[in-house]
């Protein structure tokens, strides 16, 4: 029986619209012949069908305002009068709340399969404080000092702090999100109150986290059917004063793949990477960003749900390790 793939996509927060390009990426390249795909559009609450593909058929869209809606009592559709049931989600949200491991408890509660870890590990991975806090003192990676403040709490306590035991440059940063949403670099303790009063735009609870010069790399990690993968290692080089959204998503970087860098950084950069997805009990593909500075190699985050449209880092890093990208999506879809 042909297994039905519910692709969803959209998100509630400000980065819904790359989420929509990588969903609709994915599901077109998604296994025609051994797949049914359909597209959900799923943004505060409101699922709808935007397209399916039968497998060995044409994509079949539906048009805005006559979009099937789904059925979340037991992760349904009915289309042409036929109730179709998801035998399994491949999530594309980024941010909430398929980042933040809300969608994941869902599919867990009604037995659904998905293509990432838990909703405990996504939740945990999601949020940058968290994440560095499961991982703090493992010896596994470096991790950069911080600073956390919480919606309410007292911003100027919070400015000497990072003042006094961080110094500067500091990235301000909300602990959830992607996409560099929110996120300032801040040289001058007299600037903090705005960058932070940003960063809770996106979020209740922001990190003021040390700068850690040097060259900014990342390693994708999968898991087949012998155990986690590590795809071949991006370095990225911004024209801009760091990696912000003009660089990620308006030209102005250069994504090196494979990284010119020696084998040995490459070596630890992929071992590490196993070794953080593994500690964090990750599935499907994840991608983890990092800094290689003079004193060694520091771990700046998780992307849970990486960007998958032609142009993002994973399919880059998958063309560059010879592997098909439909045969890719594959190996996602059965091993998680």
């Amino acid at each position: 029986m042909v297994k039905k793939i519910a692709v969803i996509y959209g998100s509630d927060t400000s980065e819904w619209e790359v989420s929509c390009r990588s969903g609709e990426f994915v599901s077109s390249r998604i296994d025609e012949y051994k797949y049914d795909v359909y597209e959900v559009f799923a943004r505060f609450g409101k699922w709808e069908l935007v397209a399916m593909r039968p497998s060995n058929s044409m994509r079949v869209p539906f048009p805005e305002g006559s979009r099937p809606e789904v059925d979340k009592t037991d992760f349904s559709v009915t289309v042409f009068g036929e109730k179709v049931k998801f035998d399994y989600a491949y999530i594309m949200q980024h941010g909430a709340p398929g980042e933040t491991g809300l969608l994941q408890g869902y599919l867990e509660m009604i037995g659904v399969p998905f293509s990432t870890g838990s909703a405990f590990v996504t939740a945990v991975a999601f949020d940058k404080y968290s994440c560095k806090s499961y991982l703090r003192g493992n010896g596994v990676v470096k991790l950069a000092d911080d600073v956390f403040i919480r919606k309410g709490d007292d911003i100027g306590a919070f400015s000497d702090r990072v003042e006094k035991e961080l110094g500067f440059p500091v990235f301000v940063k909300p602990t959830g999100g992607g996409s560099s949403f929110g996120i300032t670099k801040v040289d001058r303790k007299e600037d903090i109150p705005a960058a932070v009063r940003y960063a809770f735009t996106e979020g209740e609870t922001v990190i003021a986290e040390k700068g850690v010069v040097g060259r900014e790399l990342t390693c994708a990690v999968y898991k087949d059917a012998e155990g986690p993968k590590a795809l071949p290692c991006i370095e990225i080089k911004t024209f801009n004063e760091w990696f912000d959204y003009e660089a990620k998503y308006n030209g102005r970087s250069e994504e090196v793949c494979p990284a010119e860098i020696p084998d040995s950084l490459r070596d630890e950069l992929q071992k590490t990477s196993i070794a953080i997805y593994t500690t964090l009990g990750c599935a499907g593909v994840v991608r983890f960003d990092y800094i290689s500075a003079e004193d060694g190699l520091y771990f700046l985050e998780a992307n849970l749900i990486p960007g998958m449209t032609n142009a993002s880092l994973v399919p880059k890093m998958v063309r560059a390790a010879g592997i098909d990208l439909t045969s890719f999506l594959s190996t996602v879809i059965e091993n998680s």
